[in-house]
């Protein structure tokens, strides 16, 4: 019988949150606001318990998720598991779900290895929500969006094109790349090898990642002060039945870079700095050797000499004019590829460039970065009068608080694990391309 001054109160929500990135902390906090009792779980606890000092209702565990026993005793104990790992091992979490009956979040895109457990997911009864941080996620979000708007006056989507960027802000840009990392500099140099695919003018088009720099082109974004290039990403065909736009004859998912990016990519892979063989003299060592002899080394040049070392990116690489080569050589100078400065030994040309990139291109205290978003639609009314309408997202991030990037992946993440606690997502192999998981998502974004 229940105490005549109130009713008994529900227990609160567990969940458990796998990683220790920079997407975390934000997730975390959202949900600890909502009442939510998290277990942040990384294989060092340091960086667990890191993420949990002064977070109400936070707990930090060592977990390795390759133990799958102790994977197991950790997910049975939650309501939702949020899996902010590297992708590869979100099907070793969903399998752990699967046994215990739990349901999983992730902000990753569903992979092969992934949808091979949809029918699993299905037989357990549970939710797995992935794609929902910023690209993928919310993207998806406002791409359904304008589609269900114009499908449902009776309008087509003709052509769809979507490119996102995760920059520095203007003022922070200042290095040959426009760029600074917040994350793995390999990721970011790696996925410039992989082979985008698209719809161009009704025609399937495909280029191969050591083509990919070669088509990116001005982007006009309509907001005269950014000077963006764009190219296409990773294989954008599938969006034309997942977004349900058959009749587009044009659909381009791609990345925004600031100009000068590309033309500095394509010389640094005709010098082979991208190269993942390994070589002894760029193996870690007490006594590394200065960046001018890799560089002789990598290219092959007669002799260490700046001039010699010009001469010998120049056979390599074919520069498009005068300028282009003194702006790409003084980047190359800058980096320090022709200095006497120490290399930082990785084994090879592409790990031992990522720890120098990390190294001069970090964010500096007091710097911000920038997200920008843009999908362009091409619409065919009811009536056949043809509109391009754009729907814009530009956010900066906070030096005192959250990065840009960190805040728009790890707060969809967040809404979405509450809309999984509390029911309103369904059940299976889920991503967010229909209406019906979109509109409460974003609308609870919007709030």
């Amino acid at each position: 019988m229940q105490k005549i001054f109130g009713a008994k109160s529900s227990p609160p929500k567990k969940a458990l949150l796998l990683g220790a990135g920079f997407v975390v902390k934000p997730t975390l906090t959202y949900l600890s606001e909502k009442g939510v009792e998290v277990t942040v779980a990384c294989r060092g606890i340091e960086s667990a318990q890191k993420l949990c000092k002064d977070v109400k209702g936070a707990k930090a565990i060592s977990l390795d998720v390759q133990d799958a026993e102790a994977l197991d005793t950790e997910v049975s104990k939650a309501d939702v598991t949020i899996s902010l790992i590297p992708y590869t091992f979100h099907p070793l979490v969903i399998k752990s779900a699967i046994r215990k009956k739990k349901d999983v979040v992730t902000t990753s895109y569903i992979s092969p290895s992934m949808q091979e457990l949809e029918k699993d997911i299905q037989e357990a009864g549970i939710t797995v929500m992935n794609e929902i941080g910023l690209d993928p996620g919310i993207d998806h979000l406002y791409a359904v969006k304008t589609i269900n708007e114009v499908q449902k006056a009776g309008g087509k989507i003709k052509g769809f094109l979507s490119y996102c960027g995760g920059l520095p802000a203007p003022e922070a840009s200042a290095n040959p790349l426009g760029y600074k990392f917040s994350w793995s500099a390999r990721g970011m140099l790696l996925a410039l090898g992989n082979t985008a695919r698209f719809y161009e003018d009704g025609k399937t088009k495909e280029i191969p990642g050591h083509d990919l720099m070669s088509v990116a082109k001005p982007y006009t974004t309509g907001y005269t002060g950014f000077a963006f290039v764009a190219y296409p990403n990773r294989d954008s065909t599938p969006f034309k039945e997942k977004y349900q736009i058959p009749e587009a004859s044009t659909i381009v998912r791609g990345t925004l870079r600031y100009g000068g990016f590309p033309e500095f990519i394509r010389c640094i892979v005709d010098m082979d700095f991208l190269s993942q063989s390994t070589h002894d003299f760029l193996k870690p060592s007490s006594d590394p050797i200065p960046w001018k002899e890799a560089t002789k080394k990598i290219l092959n040049a007669t002799s260490s000499s700046e001039q010699d070392l010009t001469w010998a990116v120049s056979s390599k690489h074919n520069f498009k004019n005068t300028d282009e080569k003194s702006r790409i050589l003084a980047g190359l100078r800058w980096i320090g590829l022709f200095s006497s400065e120490p290399i930082i030994p990785r084994s090879t040309p592409l790990d031992t460039l990522c720890a120098t990139l990390e190294k001069k291109m970090a964010y500096e205290e007091g710097e911000r970065d920038l997200v920008f978003l843009q999908h362009k639609f091409e619409i065919e009314h009811k009536d056949g009068k043809h509109e391009t309408r754009t729907s814009t997202l530009c956010e900066y991030g906070d030096p005192k608080g959250y990065s840009a990037m960190a805040k728009l992946v790890g707060i969809p993440c967040g809404v979405a694990v509450m809309a999984c606690l509390e029911g309103k997502l369904g059940k299976g192999l889920l991503a967010p391309y229909t209406p019906e998981i979109c509109d409460p998502l974003r609308d609870e974004l919007r709030e």
